[in-house]
C-alpha cells in the first residue's frame, strides 16, 4: 500500500518549507474531499498519531485525502489557515489567543495534548524557581515565554522582576550546556526529554505545577470560513486524527513506526524518550482525547490576561469549537 509523504509546497517565501516526495494517495479516489494539515513545528513524537492516523488510512475511512505539511523556520500556521495554504493547523494556544485578539478567524476543534508543554528548564545549583532570582534566564522572545517565566517564578513565590532575562532565540539546549545561563524556557517534551538524556541534573519546573492552569497547549485549528462552510470536512479530520491517538496510546510502537516511515531521519531512541514523556499529556484530565473543555479553557484564558500574552482574556467561545471533541462525540 502506498504510504503518504510529506507534501510538497512551494511556499518557502510564506514560511512552509518545501520538502522532498509528494502527497501519495493510499486507495483515495475523485469523491474524496483533500486536504492539507500543517505542523507546528518539525515531526516529533506528538505528532505521532497523526502519523499513524494516516498510516493506517482513517482518513480514508472518513472520505477524505489528508496530506501532512511541515513549517520551515519561521511557521505562521495562522497565516497559513486564512490564506488557503492549509486547511488545518496544529497551533500553539497562546498563538491562537494572539490571532484572537487581532481578530484572526481562526477557530480551535480538537486538543493534541490536555496540559502546557511549557516549562523553565534549569541546570544545578538552582533547586526550585525563587532561586533564579539574581540569575541569568534565557527566553526565545516570544511573549508566551516571558509569561511562563513570571508564572513559575511567582509561583514559588519568588520576585519574577529579580530574574535577568536575555532573549537566545529557540536555543535553550546549548545555551544551557554551554552553561550561558542558569535556566531557559522551553519545551518539556522536547528540549526537556534532550537535556536529561545529557545532564541528569538538569532541573524541569513545569508552568502547570507552578501557578498556571493545565490547558492544552497544541490544538488543532481551522479557519472560521472552514467550520462555517465545511463543517462536515472538520468532522472528518478530527475522527480520524482521534482515532489515530486512541491507537498511538494503545499501540506506542505502532506510532512511532508510521512516523519514522515518513520521517526517516528521525532519531527513534530520542522518539522513544519524548513518547514516553509526553504520552500521559494526551488524555490527562480528558474525558475522550482530544476534548476541549470550556471551564478548563476559561481559566486559561484569565491566566493568558494575568500575565501579560494578551491584553483581555481571551473570547474562549469565540476561539474553540468544542462540540467537535466532546466527549461523545465521534465515539
Amino acid at each position: 500500500m502506498l504510504r503518504r509523504r510529506p507534501l510538497v509546497a512551494a511556499l518557502a517565501a510564506a514560511g512552509l518549507l518545501a520538502l522532498t516526495g509528494c502527497g501519495l494517495t493510499a486507495g483515495g479516489g475523485p469523491d474524496k474531499d483533500e486536504a492539507t494539515l500543517l505542523l507546528d513545528f518539525q515531526p516529533n513524537a506528538v505528532h505521532s498519531g497523526i502519523y499513524l492516523a494516516l498510516a493506517r488510512d482513517f482518513d480514508g475511512a472518513e472520505e477524505v485525502d489528508l496530506d501532512i505539511a511541515v513549517p520551515g523556520a519561521t511557521p505562521d500556521p495562522v497565516g497559513a489557515l486564512l490564506s488557503g495554504r492549509a486547511d488545518f493547523a496544529v497551533v500553539d494556544i497562546h498563538d491562537l489567543a494572539l490571532a484572537g485578539q487581532e481578530g484572526r478567524e481562526v477557530v480551535g476543534v480538537m486538543a493534541l495534548v490536555q496540559r502546557p508543554l511549557a516549562a523553565v528548564l534549569a541546570r544545578a545549583p538552582v533547586r526550585r524557581p525563587r532561586d533564579l532570582e539574581g540569575r541569568r534566564v534565557g527566553v526565545s522572545g516570544l511573549p508566551s515565554d516571558v509569561a511562563v517565566l513570571r508564572s513559575v517564578v511567582a509561583g514559588d513565590g519568588g520576585d519574577p522582576d529579580r530574574v535577568r532575562r536575555t532573549t537566545i532565540g529557540f536555543n535553550a539546549v546549548p545555551a544551557l550546556l554551554g552553561r550561558r545561563v542558569a535556566a531557559a524556557t522551553a519545551f518539556w517534551n522536547a528540549e526537556g526529554v534532550a537535556l536529561k538524556a545529557a545532564r541528569r541534573d538538569v532541573r524541569e519546573f513545569r508552568v502547570d505545577e507552578f501557578g498556571a492552569p493545565s490547558y492544552p497547549e497544541l490544538v488543532l485549528c481551522v479557519a472560521r470560513t472552514t467550520l462555517q462552510d465545511d463543517p462536515d470536512l472538520v468532522r472528518a479530520v478530527v475522527g480520524a486524527l482521534r482515532r489515530g491517538y486512541r491507537e498511538l496510546l494503545g499501540d506506542p510502537e505502532a506510532g512511532l513506526t508510521a512516523l519514522r516511515e515518513a520521517e526517516p531521519d528521525l532519531d527513534g531512541e530520542a522518539l522513544q524518550r519524548e513518547l514516553d514523556a509526553v504520552s500521559p499529556a494526551f488524555t490527562q484530565g480528558a474525558r475522550v482525547f482530544g476534548e476541549l473543555d470550556p471551564a478548563g479553557l476559561r481559566r486559561w484564558a484569565r491566566w493568558e490576561a494575568d500575565f501579560g500574552i494578551t491584553r483581555e482574556p481571551p473570547d474562549v467561545a469565540q476561539l474553540f469549537a468544542p462540540r467537535f471533541s466532546a466527549a461523545g462525540d465521534l465515539e
